[in-house]
């Protein structure tokens, strides 16, 4: 039986999981803050940890990192309010499987853990060689066309243009983007439609490499070159020989790091940790950044030559907001994965989805997009993904975004300052009208507003919410009950 480990300070949604999962066959441990489940985790090992983000006494990123120094391929799901996405999407790049946004949906939930456990049961066994650190990811060749698909605007239009010129040389390319928005996808597709497609890909998050083993994971080290190196290591860039290697928010690189680097780029030589050789390398160096090198030199964050060898040849990848002509190519792209996926049949968004999808501002990019997607078509049962399948935040956005619009309201509206609805046709109340002429109703309504500032006030965070509001968590869940409107929070 393989056991998960939970690890959440709501007890609540700590029993919520243990019942489902246990039913399902799997053996589940509880923790209710990350110092006790670390203890546990050193003392028996599980197959699994699904950890909150936001626990009492440390966040879900300082027990995703304790946990990689102890099992560094341990299968771990973070979950999430939509207030954090970045966030979670910085802890992938730590090495987390997947992340879930709340509220956790059971069978969503599911199809995540079994994914997890099946990818850990199906990798090959570990080599010799200490294993690589969870930034690194490889892949040989690269495979870009049936993961990732380009847009039709002319900026991507122009970026694959780019990239036609670029992939035959041997030039070395800053990539440019926010998170999320594509960047390792054209580093694949540069290495894919280069000379050296036959030869490894190997990507890096730089900003996942601790100053202490960053060296180490780069170039590699030999056998008792320092505490713990109880074997030799062949680094990244060395494996990468030949062939690609991608190295991921460069700017987060140590300086003293980037003094070792300039040398591999200007000498293509490396040695390894605690060595006394130089190892020629034949490889192509691909790095990207959410913030512009150049920038970063300015102020002595990014050493000025070593951006200078980079620049050989740049690509500014557009944040999705700004190709919203693609927004639906990539919706339609992601549904159909995971209709093969789930075994659904599902053939479109409805006409209010894709509005809202075109007017969204997709703060983590893809991956928000592709997340959205897929629990939305997971919650779907008809052919047509509607409103009722999307996340509450992303409708209330929506309303949000046009409460920013000044525009003269008529003195009914001023009367009864209630923030938007969502469409009646999605939601229908189950409380009182807010404007019956009752003690009950004038009381519901301003509960109503307090409970709708506080969320909006806390990014909808609810366990800010409710300390706002002066209740816990499990209170304010219940008062939002009330309200058919906020069913899917």
């Amino acid at each position: 039986m393989q056991k998960i480990l939970v690890i959440d300070d709501d007890r609540d949604m700590c029993l919520l999981l243990n019942r489902f999962l246990t039913k399902r066959g799997f053996q589940v441990v509880e923790h209710y803050n990350g110092r006790k489940a670390l203890e546990h985790i050193s003392a028996d090992k599980p197959d699994l940890i699904l950890c909150d983000f936001r626990l009492e006494d440390m966040d879900g990123k300082q027990v995703l990192i304790k946990t990689r120094e102890i099992y560094p391929d341990m299968p771990f799901i973070i979950i999430t309010g939509y207030s954090e996405v970045k966030m979670a999407v910085e802890m992938l790049k730590l090495g987390a499987f997947d992340y879930v946004t709340k509220p956790v949906f059971p069978d969503e939930i599911l199809v995540t853990i079994k994914k997890a456990l099946e990818q850990e049961n199906s990798q090959a066994p570990a080599a010799v060689a200490a294993p690589a650190a969870p930034a690194v990811r490889k892949s040989r060749p690269a495979e870009t066309d049936d993961k990732y698909i380009f847009g039709k605007t002319p900026e991507m239009l122009n970026i694959l243009k780019q990239i036609e010129l670029v992939a035959p040389t041997n030039y070395s390319v800053i990539i440019y983007g926010e998170s999320g928005s594509g960047k390792e996808a054209i580093a694949q597709k540069i290495h894919a439609q280069s000379s050296r497609r036959n030869q490894p890909f190997i990507a890096i998050d730089c900003g996942a490499l601790s100053r202490e083993l960053a060296g180490s994971e780069l170039f590699g080290h030999e056998k008792g070159s320092f505490t713990g190196a109880l074997n030799q290591k062949i680094g990244s860039m060395e494996l990468a020989n030949g062939g690609t290697i991608f190295l991921d928010e460069i700017a987060n690189l140590p300086y003293d790091i980037q003094v070792a680097l300039l040398r591999v780029v200007q000498e293509r030589k490396i040695r390894r940790v605690g060595g006394n050789r130089d190892i020629e390398l034949d490889l192509r160096i691909i790095v990207a950044s959410n913030e512009k090198l150049w920038d970063a030199a300015r102020v002595g964050k990014f050493r000025e030559d070593l951006y200078h060898r980079f620049n050989e040849f740049s690509i500014n990848l557009p944040p999705l907001r700004e190709r919203a002509e693609d927004i639906l190519l990539y919706s339609r792209h992601f549904l159909a994965a995971t209709n093969r996926e789930l075994g659904k049949n599902i053939v479109d968004f409805s006409p209010e989805v894709q509005q809202v999808f075109n007017s969204y501002h997709w703060y983590g990019n893809l991956r928000e997009l592709k997340n959205v997607v897929k629990r939305a078509a997971l919650l779907t049962d008809g052919p047509i993904v509607g409103l009722q399948s999307l996340p509450f935040e992303i409708i209330y956005h929506q309303k949000l975004s046009a409460e920013t619009t000044p525009a003269p309201a008529p003195a009914a509206a001023v009367a009864a300052p209630l923030a938007p609805l969502p469409p009646e046709n999605t939601f229908t109340p189950s409380v009182p009208s807010f404007h019956e002429n009752s003690l009950k109703a004038v009381s519901i309504d301003a509960e109503y507003e307090m409970i709708v500032e506080a969320l909006k006030q806390s990014n909808f965070n609810k366990t800010k919410a409710a300390k706002l509001l002066n209740i816990d968590r499990k209170t304010l869940y219940n008062k939002m009950k009330q309200y058919q409107q906020f069913n899917n929070l």
